[in-house]
């Protein structure tokens, strides 16, 4: 097998005002006609580093320090901005993690593929726009032929993903760096997009690092892996030895966070090398804050109860005709008890943010009730009745970096909830109950004078936790909280979920394509496909039990850590 890409030496440094940092140091890594190489490893690893200095997209005060990226025997690091231009997309492609900022939010899903290919083939427009289709539906985007059209605002975030992959696919180049291509994606999905990779790197002879955080990913697609921790490879070589009899302490301890498909565990191992990001004193609810005015009164039945709820909305162009009504829930009934996790899996696209967005009154349903705490809330027409349920309630979203204002210090965001609610008598003590918070979170008071931008993701999204906790819910909205972070941080993450729940008596809604974290977290599941429940039912009972032939196909598509140590 002819090498593709050969990387010898790399070191990145990115400069500034209080010295340089090295971000990657010594790193040699390469890959073979028809190969896969694995490259796994903590937030701020280096990983990602790697992908961008290979592809000349190393944003500044980052540049390439030292070593060599060839590319089929040619070097490449040095050249010039145009001719790494003509190579980009062509020889070399990219799948990037967020497809938010990898689409153009002003161009439509047809042109932005078009373009790319008759700029790099040899193919017309209409040649083009044909096999733009034909992609689309193989990553796995259902009525390609209407949805081509289609701006990325309209596209979820695991069907945005599905295009920026058809966009890195469409040029057929030789080398692919996938950068987290999964982490958006389902379960179904997910395996599909890895087979259309791995068919196209052994049938079309290319070569491809995927870099990523799902060690069930590595499992599934790659033939080596090379474990990064702090800028460098500590650890390379064939996937079944990396998984199942690893040298290092750190990949050792990387590989025990993963959480557990088969068994449910009290609480998520920790990576031994990673620090935490604090840590947290129990509390005395009798005398605490959060412990106060959190007497909702006797409740007759479910906290939370979801009837024959409907969302329809309606996309395609107002303009030239074509506007459609897609069903996104449809008919949807379950109850969540009091101090209970329900859990909501399925496909995206299935409905489980928007149902998130309807409990929480961002969405109005078009049909169907949902009663809180003996409430309906689609029959109160009065803002302070309905902001009296609503801080009871709370959401934390999948990104933590775009959940968060920028622009405000961390302090100004958790105290914001208080002070829209009038929870606290004076400014002295808003900013008490907000450094208890951050203190309560792991993250310590004194973070409350820096911004979001000085902080990594688990910590961004311990913020969001603590802004959350600020009205003394009884309710949380998990969306997808961890699907942005790595195993160790998101270990830190749903560990401390599960005291804030025990501590408080919280109830959590919690959605996620991960059905392992699913089975560590929840008391109940219920299964969603095409805006419908295909099935509800006790945790355990359906993973070990399951009734539906869809929830078993789920399962069965969940990728296993084969080789992997115990």
């Amino acid at each position: 097998m002819s090498v593709l890409l050969d990387i010898d030496g790399l070191k990145v440094v990115f400069e500034s005002r209080h010295g340089d940092v090295t971000a990657a140091r010594n790193v040699c890594l390469s890959i073979a006609s028809g190969e896969i190489l694995g490259v796994v490893g903590e937030s701020g690893a280096g990983k990602s580093t790697i992908g961008n200095a290979a592809m000349g997209l190393l944003e500044r005060p980052g540049k390439v320090a030292g070593g060599t990226v060839t590319l089929e025997g040619e070097r490449i690091d040095g050249l010039p901005p145009e001719a790494m231009r003509r190579l980009r997309g062509a020889k070399i492609s990219m799948i990037f993690q967020d497809p938010l900022t990898s689409l153009d939010p002003l161009r439509t899903i047809a042109e932005q593929l078009v373009t790319t290919m008759t700029t790099h083939l040899p193919l017309s427009e209409r040649e083009a726009r044909k096999r733009a289709v034909a992609l689309m539906h193989e990553v796995g985007i259902p009525d390609p032929e209407a949805r081509i059209d289609d701006y990325p605002h309209q596209f979820s975030g695991g069907m945005r993903q599905r295009v920026v992959i058809a966009l890195a696919l469409c040029a057929e180049p030789n080398v692919i760096i996938a950068d987290e291509p999964t982490t958006a994606l389902d379960v179904s999905i997910q395996a599909q997009i890895l087979d259309l990779l791995r068919k196209l790197v052994r049938t079309k002879g290319a070569g491809m690092i995927i870099i990523t955080h799902d060690m069930g990913v590595i499992a599934e697609i790659a033939d080596r892996v090379a474990v990064m921790y702090r800028g460098e490879v500590v650890e390379a070589g064939p996937t079944r030895k990396i998984l199942g009899d690893p040298d290092h302490d750190y990949t050792k301890s990387l590989i025990s966070a993963v959480p557990r498909p088969d068994v449910k565990l009290d609480r998520f191992p920790l990576v031994e090398h990673i620090e935490s990001a604090g840590s947290r004193r129990s509390l005395d609810l009798k005398t605490h804050w959060l412990g106060q005015k959190r007497d909702y009164g006797a409740l007759d039945g479910p906290l939370l109860s979801v009837r024959d709820l409907e969302m329809t909305f309606r996309v395609g162009s107002m303009f030239g005709g074509g506007r459609r009504s897609v069903n996104a829930v449809d008919g949807v009934s379950f109850d969540i008890a009091a101090g209970e996790t329900f859990g909501l899996v399925g496909e995206s696209g299935s409905g489980k943010s928007t149902i998130a967005r309807l409990v929480t009154g961002i969405y109005q349903p078009t049909g169907g009730a949902i009663v809180f705490a003996g409430t309906d809330l689609a029959g109160i027409t009065r803002r302070r009745e309905l902001n009296r349920h609503r801080r009871q309630m709370q959401m934390i979203f999948q990104d933590p970096y775009s959940s968060v204002n920028p622009r405000k210090k961390v302090g100004a965001i958790v105290a914001e909830p208080i002070l829209f609610h009038k929870l606290a008598g004076s400014r002295a003590e808003v900013n008490r109950i907000v450094a208890d918070l951050l203190d309560h979170v792991g993250l310590g008071a004194k973070v409350a004078g820096k911004y979001p931008h000085e902080f990594s993701g688990g910590q961004r999204q311990r913020i969001s936790i603590a802004r959350a906790l600020a009205t003394r819910p009884r309710f949380l909205i998990c969306d997808e909280p961890t699907s942005a972070l790595d195993v160790s941080i998101q270990a830190q993450v749903l560990n401390l979920l599960k005291d804030l729940q025990a501590e408080l008596g919280l109830t959590m809604l919690f959605i996620s394509h991960d059905l392992p974290v699913i089975r560590q977290m929840c008391d109940r599941v219920a299964v969603m496909r095409r805006g419908r429940i295909e099935e509800i039912a006790p945790t355990e009972d359906l993973f070990e039990r399951p009734q539906n032939e869809y929830t078993r196909h789920l399962l069965k598509l969940m990728p296993k850590m084969t080789g992997a140590a115990a």
